[in-house]
């Protein structure tokens, strides 16, 4: 009897042990990453204290660019198809935001709202850009805006694309984001992180599951990855909540675009209904076959209409 107890308990430790091997992703250095996910013409800039990855497209004498800004746990390749259109008449810059894709963590771990809009400053700044477009998905809708509202004279005009800015509630949240914010299961996961969480995520902000490919799973998960990113991730949660500042969105001032998922889960419909509500002349498409990223889903019906919106 005691050899089958102790020859159940190696089989349960060695299963156990196969177990965490499988689920096992340490921190991967952003060296190891930038082969496959920073080819040309991604670069990198130093912008307050970080070395930021970005891409800067089309013409370089576009008086007023358009900058691109990813949600959470995206990254600058979110927007791979918007920009092969758009480049043709514009110059566009993609970015990866402090916290995220291969720019990875602050300096200081601080992503209060203040860092961000500093940061679209300074990425300005830096690119010699006096005015731009904005455009932003989810997280870096909120960026957006909230930089338009603290910074008025260096935005010309924005597009929201199922932002946040409001408090709200979801109607379904991602595994990954629940788990970001579960103060014990999110320390593992700095160590621990299944592809099929990353997968189960990217699927829910999709209307349609059936087109997250594995190749945009391997983005997702490889960038969660970069170090500093998952420790990242858990900290803006805490620092950053979505409705703290609200009101402000009354104080946009600038031609605005919304465009919004019908079918989005995570930033529900009505939210679009207040950004169209709270900023004047603002214009609201609903694509209602779309979830939380139609600029993915859908890029060929999302970028039409933000061509319509500028006029080319």
């Amino acid at each position: 009897m005691y050899k089958i107890v102790r020859n159940f308990l190696i089989a349960m430790a060695i299963l156990v042990a196969a177990g965490l091997v499988a689920v096992w992703a340490p921190d991967r250095p952003v060296e190891a990453l930038t082969a496959r996910w920073a080819p040309q013409p991604s670069q990198f800039v130093a912008i307050d204290g970080m070395r930021v990855h970005l891409r800067d497209e089309g013409p370089k004498d576009d008086p007023e660019p358009i900058i691109l800004l990813h949600g959470t746990g995206a990254s600058l390749h979110t927007w791979d198809a918007w920009t092969e259109v758009l480049k043709a008449q514009h110059r566009v810059i993609r970015v990866d935001l402090p916290g995220f894709g291969l720019t990875g963590p602050t300096p200081d771990s601080n992503y209060q709202m203040p860092v961000y809009t500093h940061f679209m400053r300074t990425l300005m700044e830096t690119l010699q850009i006096k005015r731009a477009v904005l455009a932003g998905n989810s997280f870096g809708g909120d960026v957006s805006w909230q930089t338009a509202v603290t910074y008025p004279d260096i935005v010309s005009k924005l597009i929201l694309v199922d932002a946040s800015g409001y408090a709200s509630s979801a109607k379904s949240v991602p595994i990954a984001f629940q788990l970001a914010q579960m103060p014990l299961l999110s320390s593992l996961l700095r160590s621990i992180l299944p592809r099929a969480v990353l997968e189960s995520s990217v699927r829910n902000v999709y209307a349609d599951p059936s087109k997250v490919t594995p190749q945009l799973v391997d983005r997702y998960y490889e960038l969660a990855l970069r170090a500093g990113n998952r420790k990242a991730i858990t900290e803006r949660f805490v620092q950053n909540k979505p409705g703290h500042n609200e009101s402000a969105i009354q104080l946009v001032q600038v031609p605005t675009l919304i465009l919004w998922g019908g079918l989005d889960r995570l930033i529900t419909p009505d939210n679009a209904e207040k950004f169209h509500r709270d900023i004047a002349g603002s214009q609201l498409i609903i694509f209602e076959k779309l979830g939380h990223v139609g600029h993915e889903e859908d890029p060929a019906a999302t970028v039409a209409a933000v061509q319509a919106f500028l006029g080319h």
